[in-house]
């Protein structure tokens, strides 16, 4: 894809299924939602019909706190797509949020050289387009 400049733009998310058009519609509210059981009180992602630990079907959408550690990560140095050529070095990002929900996702405002092994971390959104707010994180300012 490209835009009205000819430059190549980034793949959006295209969510075909009703429970991922939920997750990213919280998103493009710059919210960090996930389910959450009623049954059990586990909290989880990637969206599912069922809980992942019950079973049951007693799940509701609730806002994360959007605070975690960095759990693991590796670091981009060769773009996998065009688009991406000029943020190269990047880091990808497993996070475990305080609710126990891990995810991945990008690193903003830092160097991929200041990451750390359970670094403190919060979601901040950047909207790529009027319908489309993506999740990062960045290193907690204290």
């Amino acid at each position: 894809m490209t835009n009205d400049k000819g430059q190549m733009t980034r793949p959006l998310p295209e969510p075909v299924e009703e429970l991922n058009k939920q997750y990213w519609a919280f998103c493009n509210e710059e919210r960090l939602c996930f389910q959450h059981c009623v049954s059990c009180g586990n909290w989880q992602h990637i969206p599912r019909y069922l809980c992942a630990r019950c079973g049951s079907d007693r799940l509701e959408w609730q806002q994360a706190s959007g605070r975690g550690k960095v759990y693991s990560w590796t670091v981009t140095r060769a773009p996998l797509h065009p688009a991406f050529a000029a943020s190269v070095p990047y880091a990808v990002l497993l996070v475990e949020l305080a609710e126990g929900v891990r995810m991945i996702s990008g690193l903003k405002g830092n160097s991929v050289d200041e990451i750390e092994l359970d670094m403190p971390v919060e979601v901040i959104f950047e909207r790529l387009t009027a319908d489309t707010a993506m999740p990062f994180f960045q290193r907690v300012k204290e």
